[in-house]
């Protein structure tokens, strides 16, 4: 991408005060996990990851070391068009369910394991994988026999210059 995708401007703040803002409304409680040196003027607790260089799943681990509660509610930053009622779906099919991690599944059939609930008892699964050098969060989803809730739409996910740009120009909100 070539610059921070968090901070991108997006519907008259950054990309992930917008996805807070929607996790919040979902959840009644937002912690960003990244450097509090980045964030931490955005006014959200901000978490460090434990562990560095072993990509998402460290931040899985981060969210659920935490123990803000049983569901943790995780999103990546970089999906502009994510609907609090999808985030409140998944929070009442996790609770609902019981299901260990209960993820987003898009109208293409795309697993969100970036718009998951994952339950605490899943931190030892996480922690393995992490030991043992598996980093796929795909994998992990799969061991975990994710509870997956589809939406109508694409669940948008930004990671090129080229895409952010033709989200902007889509205008969609």
């Amino acid at each position: 991408m070539g610059r921070d995708k968090a901070l991108l401007p997006w519907n008259s703040a950054s990309l992930v005060e917008d996805v807070a803002a929607r996790v919040n409304s979902a959840a009644g409680n937002v912690a960003l996990l990244g450097d509090p040196a980045r964030y931490g003027h955005l006014g959200y607790d901000c978490l460090p990851d434990q562990r560095h260089g072993f990509g998402p799943l460290a931040g899985v681990e981060t969210a659920l070391l935490c123990n803000r509660g049983d569901l943790n509610l995780i999103t990546a930053c970089d999906m502009p068009g994510l609907k609090t009622a999808w985030l409140q779906l998944l929070l009442t099919a996790a609770t609902e369910s019981r299901a260990r991690c209960t993820l987003l599944l898009d109208s293409n059939g795309g697993k969100q394991p970036l718009c998951a609930v994952y339950r605490t008892d899943c931190l030892r699964d996480v922690q393995q994988a992490l030991e043992e050098g598996r980093l796929k969060l795909m994998d992990l989803v799969a061991q975990l026999d994710a509870l997956c809730i589809a939406v109508p739409d694409l669940v948008p996910n930004i990671n090129t210059p080229e895409e952010w740009s033709a989200w902007q120009h889509a205008g969609v909100q």
